[in-house]
């Protein structure tokens, strides 16, 4: 759900990127599609006194749009399929797509769109957009540093944090942490 968060932050590392600086913003400029391939959405939520654990979206799709010309006109797509999410633990992943936290099945998609990005440094930005997971949306800010430009293939790292109880989601509370640590590889393709 938070995953699409992430890949508006992506966008806004391209936009970061300074004319003097190793990559140039015009290099970046242009629409890429994100490859799963080379990308990932992990997540981790804690517990009291220590443990909690750790997951991942295997399926997900995006876009990045960066303009040069007017960083306000970028525009960053994510798309984040709920059912699958994986932790390593089979009664653990049928429980995140019950009803109960993600509800997969009445809310098959989980959507993040930018409104905004705010450089930061040289390479790094703040992306600001509209979250929505299980009918619910709300603005949500991620971290976005620009890993690389090679070839037509650039690469983000993205955090961010959402409270999960914003979207319905806050089951086990105050045991397990509202807090859903973000942390992704997004690997976007020119053309």
């Amino acid at each position: 759900m938070h995953a699409r968060i992430l890949g508006f932050a992506a966008f806004a590392a391209c936009l970061a990127v300074p004319a003097t600086a190793a990559v140039a913003l015009s290099d970046a400029a242009g629409s890429y599609t994100v490859s799963p391939a080379g990308s990932s959405i992990h997540f981790t939520i804690g517990k009291a006194g220590g443990g909690g654990f750790d997951g991942a979206f295997a399926r997900f799709k995006g876009t990045i749009r960066i303009d040069n010309g007017d960083v306000g006109r970028s525009k960053v797509d994510l798309t984040i399929y709920p059912e699958s999410v994986g932790t390593g633990q089979s009664r653990i992943d049928a429980f995140l797509r019950s009803d109960a936290v993600f509800d997969a099945a009445n809310s098959p998609e989980i959507q993040f769109r930018s409104t905004s990005v705010t450089r930061t440094g040289d390479t790094s930005a703040l992306v600001t957009g509209r979250l929505t997971a299980r009918g619910k949306t709300f603005a949500e800010k991620f971290t976005a540093e620009l890993d690389g430009l090679k070839g037509g293939t650039i690469k983000f790292h993205v955090t961010g944090k959402v409270l999960r109880s914003r979207y319905g989601m806050d089951v086990g509370t105050p045991l397990y942490s509202n807090v859903v640590d973000f942390d992704m590889t997004l690997t976007g393709k020119r053309g």
